[in-house]
């Protein structure tokens, strides 16, 4: 009975989103304030209508309520509590459900805190917000019903896939579809301006902090969904330009083009068009990765479903809403003129740069993964791009954009000394410099770039801190002032230095770990040793674990550094008869500079052990300079102006007439 409430609390909130896709919009049409009243109602209503039915399914794994297909097909009474909650998104419908929940959240939320927008452009928004609701939950409806039930019920479920089976996995998907869904706020403050005809700096004051908040949850969600691979998948890598990595990644390029431009429409009135095209073309893209993982067209282990129908369902809606968008986006962006002029060489034009770099590096992302597709779909033959292209395609267009990231915050706006800023660069430029030199001189063998791989990322960094350190006069007066005017800086300015910062740690992450890893595979038995970097590793002995719903083969293995004893390290490899699979957990230590990562494998048939070791040097920096750019994104959307709306300019009252 439990679970028809829930679905019928999704019918529901398929009615309560009609209402709110037609309703409001009438009601901007026409003026009318009590139909545009109506879209704070159906929006808060909505969420708690979805709200309600995802706690149902949540209840539903919890209690192993194996009449319910979804949790017979992916639960099992003897799996911890937080993969049982975790499994309501581990699959096709609890993600769905998920999804529109994230939607609605939104939704309510520019509901409850929307008070400064102008009435007739919130009802829109939210009407906006409704038509992708209505089409969504109708898709849950129609082709994934999550309360199907089984009669009769099975005693016992199948399980769940023993590599979602893991605390990255549990909340990596709710903070990857936080930016995905997020950047729909995006879209229909566009959709919303381009049916009104007009895109002012308050419209994009408003856009800025929903774009934000979505790119701060793809940041994290990214993050932690490479972090799983790089410790669960065995391979020792960060990034594989899986297709499903890479749909996560487009939008969050464009998403980061989209923040930098709304600056400029929000300073200078200007590429107000640009802006409008890249919030649609933010939430497209996230789309399009819904479309990925779910119809079918991919195999991988991020995929969740394999139904060419539900695919071709969720392509027509893909369609219906990018084309739709870009029709209304060809009819109107002509009437949105740009005010503001300025000069090529100025912070606009930097800024400009920036967005044609990143649009170029998404491109690139984009064809490389759609291409094969496209190429099966024709009927021609299979191929895999892999690392090799996106190094000669997104490396060489993300390069330029790296050096001009410091350079940019120091130019004026409007028209600016290109010269003064780069006089306030010299610093971080030596610094740069030595400490490429430094690394030439350190490591011989090469590979000769790494040595300007990591010039960049200190330039990154210590520029970060230059623009940073000019903004309150550092060392160039009293600290006590310094203090005081960091103290009053704008918390913006605070996230962007922290956010720019952190960039630079992640490259320096990437860079070390590509050039410098060292890799031993080999066989060891028991009593035996082997040598990777300076690292002398024993298996002292294998045996074997009973796990809550699995049964590990543990490899004990002493480690030593430079005669040193260093303590043991136990990577495992989990059976799970359940699910009939098998899965790797590396044991990794670390000591914030490097990782020294171990995975074991299976008995070879002479009594040793398969065992795969990597020393990452600098890995921990690729995750620390990912989670201090997150950390920035987060600072600055406390900043007290995103919250008053951007300044208007006051009419003039006229003079009130002496009395005669």
């Amino acid at each position: 009975m439990i679970a028809e409430l829930g679905h019928f609390a999704l019918i529901l909130a398929l009615a309560v989103a009609l209402v709110q896709m037609v309703v409001p919009m009438i009601g901007a049409h026409r003026d009318d304030e009590a139909l545009m009243g109506v879209a704070n109602k159906a929006a808060l209503v909505q969420f708690v209508l979805i709200g309600f039915a995802f706690a149902v399914l949540v209840h539903a794994f919890v209690t192993s309520d194996f009449s319910l297909k979804l949790v017979a097909d992916n639960s099992h009474s003897a799996k911890p509590l937080i993969y049982k909650i975790s499994g309501v998104w581990a699959n096709h419908e609890g993600s769905m459900v998920l999804w529109v929940l994230i939607l609605a959240l939104y939704g309510a939320l520019v509901a409850f805190f929307g008070a400064n927008l102008p009435s007739a452009l919130r009802a829109r928004v939210l009407a906006v917000q409704g038509s992708i609701g209505v089409a969504f939950i109708g898709f849950i409806l129609i082709t994934s019903n999550p309360f199907m039930r089984l009669m009769p019920a099975p005693f016992e479920g199948r399980g769940l896939n023993p590599l979602l089976q893991d605390p990255g996995l549990a909340f990596h998907p709710p903070f990857l579809y936080a930016g995905y869904v997020g950047l729909s706020m995006a879209f229909s403050f566009a959709i919303a301006a381009l049916i009104e005809g007009r895109v002012d700096a308050s419209w994009a004051r408003w856009v800025r902090p929903w774009t934000l908040g979505a790119w701060v949850a793809l940041t994290i969600g990214i993050a932690m969904g490479s972090w799983w691979a790089y410790y669960t998948l065995g391979w020792g890598g960060y990034w594989f330009w899986d297709p499903v990595e890479n749909a996560s990644l487009m939008p969050w390029i464009v998403a980061t083009a989209l923040l930098h431009s709304a600056i400029v429409a929000e300073k200078r009135g200007a590429l107000k068009s640009w802006t409008i095209l890249l919030a649609i073309f933010a939430f497209s893209l996230s789309l399009i990765g819904t479309f990925l993982v779910r119809s079918g067209v991919l195999n991988s282990v991020h995929a969740f479903a394999s139904d060419p129908m539900r695919g071709v369902v969720i392509l027509g809606i893909v369609t219906v809403f990018i084309g739709g968008a870009l029709v209304l986006y060809g009819w109107r962006a002509p009437a949105l003129k740009a005010e503001g002029m300025f000069a090529p060489m100025s912070r606009e034009g930097a800024l400009i740069v920036n967005n044609l770099l990143l649009s170029a590096a998404g491109v690139a992302v984009f064809i490389g993964t759609l291409y094969p597709l496209f190429l099966d779909a024709l009927g021609g033959p299979k191929i895999t791009v892999g690392a090799p292209f996106f190094n000669m395609t997104f490396v060489p267009i993300m390069l330029p954009l790296l050096i001009l990231v410091p350079l940019g915050p120091l130019l004026g706006w409007k028209r600016a000394d290109l010269v003064a800023a780069l006089e306030r660069l010299m610093g971080a430029g030596a610094l740069a410099v030595l400490v490429s030199l430094c690394v030439f001189a350190f490591v011989s063998e090469g590979p000769w770039l790494a040595a300007l791989g990591m010039g960049l990322a200190t330039w990154l960094v210590v520029g970060a801190f230059t623009e940073f350190a000019a903004r309150i006069a550092l060392f160039s007066g009293p600290l006590t002032t310094s203090l005081r005017r960091a103290r009053l800086l704008p918390r913006a300015q605070w996230g962007m230095a922290f956010a720019h910062g952190g960039l630079g740690i992640l490259v320096a992450g990437l860079v070390g770990m590509t050039a410098w890893q060292s890799e031993l595979v080999t066989a060891l038995k028991e009593g035996e040793s082997a040598t990777v970097a300076d690292y002398t590793l024993t298996l002292e002995k294998v045996g074997l674990r009973q796990g809550p719903n699995y049964e590990a083969l543990v490899g004990v293995i002493r480690v030593k550094k430079d005669g040193k004893d260093l303590g043991f390290m136990m990577p495992e490899k989990r059976r799970f008869p359940v699910e009939r699979q098998e899965k790797t957990e590396a044991a990794i230590r670390t000591n914030g500079m490097s990782d020294l990562y171990v995975v074991i494998g299976d008995d070879n048939g002479h009594g040793g052990y398969t065992i795969r070791a990597y020393v990452n040097p600098f890995a921990p920096w690729i995750w620390g300079g990912a989670i201090i750019m997150a950390f920035g994104g987060l600072i600055s959307l406390t900043d007290r102006r995103y919250r008053v709306g951007a300044p208007t300019r006051a009419r003039l009252r006229p003079q009130s007439q002496p009395a005669q």
